[in-house]
């Protein structure tokens, strides 16, 4: 089993690198005013969301202690990112400040994953 999760837990990290990757390649056409949300933005929190549910299950499958309210804070925050990414897709250029608050989000939830213990 602790294969498996650790498996996982390299998935989810994936996932996240892919997020925050394609918010920070993006980081020169912010001041620009011409940000977009790239598509590794939108498959990376698709994996985090995915890789994350069969985390909690593998954990409590092991018997192994899940705090569940931190992974609802984390999950509410990955929901906004993942809806606002997903929204915006298509658009050829993301205000600042929308474009800001996906960074804002993706990183809080790295350091609430660190962190919160």
């Amino acid at each position: 089993m602790d294969v498996l999760i650790h498996l996982f837990v390299a998935l989810h990290i994936i996932g996240i690198a892919a997020l925050l990757g394609g918010f920070l390649t993006q980081m020169k056409a912010i001041g620009q005013g011409t940000a977009r949300f790239v598509p590794a933005m939108l498959h990376g929190a698709l994996t985090m969301l995915v890789t994350g549910a069969v985390l909690v299950g593998l954990n409590q499958a092991d018997d192994q202690p899940v705090n569940n309210v931190k992974i609802g804070v984390k999950l509410a925050l990955l929901i906004v990112i993942l809806g606002l990414v997903y929204v915006k897709r298509d658009e050829e250029r993301v205000e600042k400040g929308l474009f800001g608050l996906v960074g804002a989000l993706t990183t809080a939830n790295v350091f609430i994953a660190v962190l919160w213990t």
